[in-house]
């Protein structure tokens, strides 16, 4: 197999973990807001739909933010050639 097509692989990978582990923290910490007050009454479904999509928002743009920080440490070496 091709090295290239082994880091693109490797790549999507990483991106796609780094994806989920930030959502599910990003669900998690969001569970310690206290929404009842925003909300309307019986409205579960509305809500947690609300989370889920916060969630993603949220822990895909922090994602983002490391995978794009790796990215550019790893070309930090080109600086000093």
């Amino acid at each position: 197999m091709n090295t290239i097509t082994t880091m693109v692989g490797q790549n999507a990978l990483i991106s796609i973990c780094s994806h989920i582990f930030f959502i599910a923290i990003t669900f998690y910490a969001l569970q310690a807001f206290r929404v009842e007050n925003i909300f309307k009454k019986n409205h579960v479904f509305q809500i947690q739909l609300v989370f889920i999509l916060l969630s993603i928002a949220i822990g895909a743009t922090v994602s983002n933010f490391f995978l794009a920080i790796a990215a550019w440490s790893k070309q930090l070496p080109y600086l000093f050639n």
